[in-house]
């Protein structure tokens, strides 16, 4: 085993360490909340435009946000 294998298998096992940990911290950020949420109205505007009433394109923008969940595998 060389030295690249080495570290490969070293950064392997960190991952899968922490990986969940890193999903759980990730999940919890507001900074994240805050990213889906903008990046799902995003969607709701250019994909759903057919929906006009600002507040519901909102309601199913927190329908969409209730849907998704960030998990390691």
């Amino acid at each position: 085993m060389n030295s690249q294998d080495s570290t490969t298998k070293s950064l392997k096992l960190l991952c899968d360490g922490f990986k969940d940990d890193m999903a759980s911290c990730i999940y919890g950020s507001d900074q994240m909340t805050e990213l889906l949420m903008e990046l799902i109205a995003d969607y709701v505007e250019e994909n759903l435009f057919l929906i006009s009433d600002p507040d519901t394109r909102t309601e199913l923008a927190m329908m969409f946000m209730e849907t998704i969940r960030i998990t390691a595998r």
